[in-house]
Parts: structure tokens; C-alpha cells; sequence
């Protein structure tokens, strides 16, 4: 009998590395720069988001267009002078060799660019692990839009029934959602246990060591 394939499909911002509260200062300072007065809690229940989908949420989808570039420019780069410092969470790398030791497939499916992700690959220290990796510049909407969930399930060629996703933020739980996969979240990026569970979560952990220390419990088993 053929041994059906499974896959595990992690996104990172948050989830592996520890950034999100880095997002959200970035994103605070580019808006103030900006003359933009958004508050860091507002900032920090929208990372997660695309950039484009971020600003629409925080500054309002009838705002005028002709700043959102510079905007985005500048979280990028107040972002970037952070990329050799990137904070990976306990138990991440171990994490994903532990999940690939028991048969998974594993794809990173990140909302950030590839400049980004490239940092946080680092920050992991799992290159053996984290070669399958999909950034936003491969898909054409980000989340909550499932595209970049359904691009990691190509990636991976399996179906949603045969992977599950591990994530953060509401978003990732609504992509899934749409995508058909299942999420088990974690409470490693700052969102609510409540957030996560009404969003639809399968399953919520702490933290990458907290799913570590239940793999066998849970539904990447």
C-alpha cells in the first residue's frame, strides 16, 4: 500500500520568530512619519495582514493611495536594520526537524518578501528544513486570502486534507479556513487565545517549544 503524503505548512512572521512587536514599531514609526496617528495595539492585531490589505485595515480603504509606496518603503526599511538581530523562539528549528522526522513535508509560507524571510530563514538556523519557502512575492494576494496557503499545498502536492497549517494570527486561521487545512495556532505572536479560537483554530499552543513538547499529541502527529 502507498503511504499517503502528508504536509506541514509553517508560516514564520510570529509564529518561528519572534517579530511581530518589531513589525509593529516599524509600522507605527513609517505611519507617524507619514502624519499618520495609528495606535501600536491597532498595528499590532493587523500584522499578519499583506501590506496592502494592512494599510486598507488601519488607514481606511478610502484613504489617499499616493502615500501607501512610501509608507511601505519606509516600515521596510526601519524593519530591515533588525534582519541580523531577528529573535528565532525556542524550540523553532527543533520544531521543524522533529515534524519532517515524522514524515511531513514541510513549507514555509511566509506574508513577508523574500529580503525578509531570507533573515528569518537565518534566524531559525534550519536551512535543511526550511528550503521549500514561499514568500508574498509568489503569490498575487495575501492574507487572509488563502492564495499563499493554496500555492504551499502545490508545493507541497498534497491536498488540504493530507496538511495543516501552523500560525499566529487570525489571518492564517482565515486563510485556512477558505483553503480547506486545518491551523493549529500559537499564542507566540501576541494575539488572544479567544481571537484565535473564534476564528476557527483547530488547535492553540503557547509557542513552537510548546508544540514541540506535544507533537505527539497534536495534529501534526
Amino acid at each position: 500500500m502507498a503511504t499517503v503524503r502528508k504536509a506541514a505548512l509553517f508560516d514564520v512572521d510570529g509564529t518561528l520568530v519572534d517579530t511581530n512587536y518589531l513589525h509593529t514599531v516599524a509600522w507605527w514609526e513609517a505611519f507617524r512619519q507619514a502624519g499618520h496617528a495609528v495606535p501600536m495595539r491597532q498595528i499590532h492585531l493587523a500584522i499578519g495582514r499583506s501590506s496592502d490589505r494592512l494599510l486598507d485595515h488601519l488607514l481606511g480603504e478610502d484613504r489617499d493611495r499616493s502615500r501607501d509606496g512610501t509608507i511601505s518603503s519606509a516600515h521596510k526599511t526601519l524593519y530591515a536594520t533588525y534582519f541580523t538581530r531577528l529573535p528565532a523562539f525556542e524550540g523553532a528549528g527543533e520544531l521543524l526537524r522533529a515534524v519532517a522526522a515524522r514524515g511531513r513535508h514541510v513549507v514555509l509560507a511566509s506574508s513577508a518578501g523574500q529580503d525578509e524571510l531570507a533573515a528569518m530563514r537565518a534566524a531559525i538556523g534550519a536551512d535543511d528544513m526550511t528550503r521549500d519557502a514561499l514568500s508574498s512575492d509568489d503569490v498575487g494576494e495575501g492574507k487572509p486570502a488563502p492564495d499563499l496557503v493554496e500555492r504551499a499545498l502545490e508545493r507541497a502536492g498534497v491536498p488540504p486534507g493530507d496538511a495543516v497549517f501552523v500560525g499566529d494570527s487570525v489571518w492564517d486561521v482565515e486563510a485556512c479556513r477558505v483553503a480547506g487545512v486545518p491551523c493549529v495556532a500559537l499564542l507566540s505572536g501576541g494575539v488572544p487565545r479567544e481571537a484565535l479560537a473564534d476564528a476557527g483554530a483547530a488547535e492553540i499552543r503557547e509557542s513552537p517549544a510548546d508544540l514541540l513538547a506535544h507533537l505527539d499529541e497534536s495534529l501534526l502527529a
